[in-house]
């Protein structure tokens, strides 16, 4: 008799864990489906990639076409420029060597440099390791200069800049590094800087002895088995075309420097994936390293070369965008969710980063709120003399991570600073702040969001009924 008990429970146990994954799995599609349409009207791309991880499971879809007219959809192994997404891939090689004890994150990198570079400090001050890794290296944002190119924009630029580069050699990027005069103390002032991460290039090619593209290979992408990440196509692979924001058809990277920056890398979505999946190993200490908050700084971080590592609603965000002439990559994880994002567009445009990252988010809330949770007004009551606003981080996040959360609105000039708005911890991963009802206006409407860590905007939760239905989810307030 015990033996059927047993037996029919697990008989209801497999039948209630294939309905809540077939109901995942109609979740993720649906979200990938609502968010691609979205995108279209939003970027004016012509063709969308999205990739999602979710707790291990992998899922991708792809719409629209690459030239419009011509129906060729993209798929897992269609090869797009990644850019800056490589930066991810330099900071496990240097966090690689850090663990090797190869080099120290304290480190002058002039010491892995072979020639002489005494101007690479500033009053007495060199640049560390831990300086370029967190783009506080202070030199310059650009190398060959094409100030003079880019004081006028159009289609035009960008083959001027091909041009630029396509005659820019190592041995001129050196002869320039000389030339640099830092103007600021490292480790002080942010600036995004390529030539700092092709110097990281450098500096790691001088450490182990062989050329970069090599070490990326052997240590990174034959382990994860991302065979269509390269530097250099075959003559029977091709690159998907990308347009700018006026939909002329753009030219793609040239470099002779040494790929680190990312303007070299071809990839697909697919192996994008392997590493979203990667960069989620939470018992791996060397992506963990990747990730830390090397500085320990109240606000958010950069890991090693991440564009950004912050507290969110859903508990630590890491992302990094790639931008090339003709198309975008947002290449997103979650940790604490299990979850990583990845979204490829063919366009590019001065407003497609932060299309990109809006979209992101907008999954995440779908993915990550209790779909059974009601409707309500959310991240305020009302008393008869009080508003009282309410934060509560999900608790099953870290809310040691947050050092403070703030409200900033329309009440306040948006500034999460303000002294007036900070909100008091009340343990349980709550946080409150009451004010007085008679410093609002009766019947008018004012925008808010709550920051964390005077970083992490968070957005209106789908169940939220206040949500002002923007692009940007911010929250209403209705004193009456």
């Amino acid at each position: 008799m015990s033996k059927k008990i047993t037996f029919l429970f697990l008989l209801i146990s497999a039948t209630a864990f294939g309905q809540y994954k077939n109901n995942v799995e109609k979740l993720v599609h649906s979200t990938m489906d609502k968010n691609a349409e979205v995108l279209f009207k939003d970027s004016k791309a012509y063709s969308v990639s999205i990739g999602i991880v979710k707790d291990g499971k992998l899922y991708t879809k792809h719409y629209g076409e690459i030239d419009k007219g011509k129906g060729n959809r993209a798929n897992n192994n269609t090869y797009f420029e990644i850019a800056s997404v490589t930066k991810v891939m330099t900071g496990y090689l240097v966090a690689k060597a850090v663990q090797e004890k190869k080099m120290s994150l304290n480190d002058d990198i002039r010491k892995y440099l072979k020639k002489d570079y005494q101007n690479l400090e500033y009053q007495g001050k060199p640049i560390l390791i831990k300086d370029l890794i967190s783009y506080e290296s202070a030199i310059p944002s650009v190398l060959p200069d094409d100030r003079e190119i880019m004081k006028s924009f159009n289609d035009s630029t960008t083959l001027k800049l091909v041009k630029l580069h396509k005659n820019y050699t190592k041995a001129n990027f050196l002869q320039d590094l000389k030339a640099v005069k830092l103007d600021t103390i490292p480790g002080t002032k942010y600036n995004y800087s390529n030539p700092s991460l092709e110097l990281t290039g450098l500096i790691l090619e001088n450490i182990y002895q062989k050329p970069f593209e090599t070490l990326l290979k052997e240590n990174l992408l034959a382990k994860l088995k991302m065979n269509n990440t390269k530097f250099s196509l075959n003559n029977n692979e091709q690159l998907a075309n990308g347009y700018n924001n006026t939909h002329t058809l753009m030219p793609h990277f040239v470099s002779n420097l040494w790929g680190s920056s990312g303007v070299k890398t071809k990839s697909t979505l697919g192996d994008l994936m392997h590493l979203l999946q990667f960069e989620l190993q939470s018992q791996n200490k060397l992506v963990q390293e990747t990730q830390r908050n090397v500085k320990n700084t109240k606000q958010n971080w950069f890991g090693y070369f991440w564009d950004n590592i912050y507290v969110s609603e859903f508990g630590k965000y890491c992302s990094k965008h790639g931008g090339a002439y003709g198309n975008q990559v947002m290449f997103s994880i979650f940790p604490e969710q299990n979850m990583g994002i990845c979204i490829i567009v063919n366009i590019s445009g001065p407003d497609t980063n932060g299309i990109l990252s809006n979209t992101v988010f907008n999954i995440a809330n779908d993915l990550c709120n209790d779909q059974k949770t009601p409707q309500k007004v959310y991240g305020y009551q009302l008393t008869t003399d009080k508003v009282i606003f309410t934060y509560q981080h999900d608790k099953k996040l870290d809310a040691n991570l947050i050092n403070r959360v703030a409200i900033a609105g329309s009440f306040n000039h948006w500034n999460p600073e303000d002294k007036s708005y900070q909100m008091i911890s009340k343990g349980n991963n709550t946080f409150e702040l009451e004010l007085p009802k008679s410093q609002f206006e009766n019947g008018k409407e004012y925008l808010f969001k709550f920051v964390i860590n005077n970083t992490g905007w968070v957005t209106a939760p789908k169940h939220a009924l206040n949500n002002d239905k923007t692009s940007d989810n911010n929250l209403t307030l209705n004193v009456k």
